[in-house]
This record gives structure tokens, sequence and C-alpha cells, in this order.
């Protein structure tokens, strides 16, 4: 019989491509998204799929009747601003989709005794005292300040998961997501990456905040995508990083997209905005050990897709 999965923030950039690796496994895939940062053109591709079918929802909102009548096997919920421009411009909205939001997709999930997946994400650890970051570290936040609103509102989130699990015995997994990358960023979401390619290709000074010696660890989409399908099948409860755990200087990616666009750009520098991390990189060695994953896309070659994906779109 054909199962069936709802994935909320299913025209976003990775919502999207768990969309794509649902329907190639042969799943019925329902994409809810109210488009705030999501876009059609993200699912364009499926629309005419007849095992495909969106609905412009948003969570916070009361379960609509045309979610109620399905039967879910899997709830993915990824609904949630995830980058600073967009999350700081819908603040109230990010600690909403965050609490309110989530807490309906668990009651859907308990009425439909499905699979819950929770994408949460490695601003759990803040700016991190210890590197790198295993699960078992329990962070370094500020909970007042100019990226508290994304942070809380996934801290809480795994908090409320938690408690539904202990109170309902509800299925569920929650995956920490690490910096990752790929086509369908929206060129303008202000992420590093997009950042760093839109600027090159378009020959502007590429804006390094700070000195340009944090670190950061970037994930490819596809090895993500792949991670969060064996996670969801698996029988783990997590909470588990999925990431590339390379580490690289912003300035070494930098240095790489100005190679790979052969850009003649150079490097400006801002000041650090409030609460920016020093170091992100994961520990995988729970997801080698439980999954048998590892992610096998190196940056440059990631970097060189997403590259070709935004010559076409900007």
């Amino acid at each position: 019989m054909t199962k069936n999965i709802l994935i909320t923030g299913g025209a976003g950039f990775l919502g999207s491509h768990l969309a794509d690796k649902y329907l190639a496994e042969d799943y019925k895939v329902t994409c809810v998204d109210n488009l705030s940062t999501g876009s059609i053109k993200n699912i364009d591709h499926l629309l005419k799929n007849k095992n495909f079918n969106f609905i412009e929802y948003d969570i916070c909102r009361p379960v609509p009747k045309s979610l109620t009548k399905e039967k879910f096997d899997i709830i993915a919920n990824l609904a949630s601003p995830a980058s600073p421009p967009h999350y700081q411009r819908l603040a109230i909205e990010t600690l909403d989709v965050g609490s309110i939001g989530l807490k309906n997709m668990l009651d859907l999930a308990k009425k439909n005794n499905a699979r819950f997946f929770q994408a949460s994400t490695s601003e759990v650890y803040g700016d991190p005292e210890i590197h790198p970051q295993p699960e078992s570290y329990k962070g370094s936040v500020n909970t007042y300040g100019p990226r508290s609103m994304y942070d809380e509102s996934k801290r809480f989130a795994e908090a409320l998961i938690y408690s539904y699990r202990k109170k309902y015995k509800l299925n569920t997994v929650i995956a920490r997501f690490f910096n990752t990358y790929g086509p369908r960023m929206d060129p303008h979401d202000g992420r590093v990456v997009s950042n760093f390619i839109v600027q090159a290709l378009e020959g502007r000074s590429l804006t390094v905040y700070g000195d340009g010696m944090q670190t950061r660890s970037f994930c490819y989409v596809d090895d993500l995508i792949e991670a969060v399908k064996i996670l969801i099948d698996s029988n783990q409860e997590g909470p588990m990083n999925l990431g590339n755990p390379g580490e690289f200087t912003i300035i070494d990616l930098a240095k790489k997209v100005i190679n790979l666009t052969a850009s003649k750009s150079e490097l400006i520098y801002e000041t650090l905005p409030g609460d920016d991390p020093m170091q992100r990189k994961p520990d995988i060695g729970l997801a080698i050990n439980k999954l048998h994953w590892d992610p096998k896309i190196k940056l440059d070659e990631g970097l060189k897709k997403t590259i070709d994906y935004f010559k076409t779109t900007i």
C-alpha cells in the first residue's frame, strides 16, 4: 500500500528536496507552506505529479479538513524561517511556528499515529564552548538577543517533542541540521553561501563579517536529504547531528567561490553581527554509527552545482 507523508515547509529549500526524495520512493506527498519564505518555483516541477499535493497553509492556524481527512504515515516538520534576515524580519512568526505550529502538527501526528520528524538546528548549540559539537553538548545560547527568536524556537520545539513523546508515546525523531547549501537556495536569503555566489556572479565585492576566521561546516543538500530519509526510516529518537564535518573559515569559502566563478571580486570586511558563532562543526559519530551514513559530496563539487543553479536564477 502506498504510504503518505506530510511535509511542512514543503515549498522551501530543504522541504522541496525532501518531497523529491519521497516521490522517487513512490510515496504520496502532501506539502504545506504559507510561502512566507518558501516559493512555488521550488515545487513547480512537482505540481503535475499525481502523487503530489500542495496546500497553501500556515501550520499556526487550525488544521484544515483537507489534512484531517488524510491518513499520514509520516509528518516531517520543516516549517520555519531558517536564515537570519528571514527569521529576524519574521521574529514573532518564527517563535509561533516553533510552538503553536509545532503543537498543531504533533497533535495531527498523534491522531494519525504517525512517525514525526523535526528539523532542528545546530543553532541550539549557540556560540559553542566545545568543538566539535556532540549531541550531548547543552549549548551556549543567548536567550535575549538578535538570534534568540530562532535559537529558542528550535530549543523549545525539542522540549515540546520530548514531552509529547513521554506523555503520548509518540513516535518522534529529531535531527539537528548544520549549514546546508545547494540548488533552490533563495539567492537573497542572507546565508553566506548564497551571498558569496551572488556577489561573485554579479562582479561585486564579497562581504566578509568580522575577520573571516570564524568557521562553518557546509553540507550539500543531497547528502543531507539522504540522511533524513535514513533517519526517518530508522528506529532512532535523536536528537542527531546531520551535517558535513569538513570545516572551513569564511575566508576559505570566499576564495573558493571566487575561484569557481572565475570572478575578479575582492573581499570587503564589515562588523560581525551580534551572537554570530565563531565555530561550527558537527560531531557526526552518532549518525555514522547508527545510520551508517557519511556525507560524500566535497565542498568544491557542491559549490560548482550550486553556482550552476544560481547562474540560471539571478
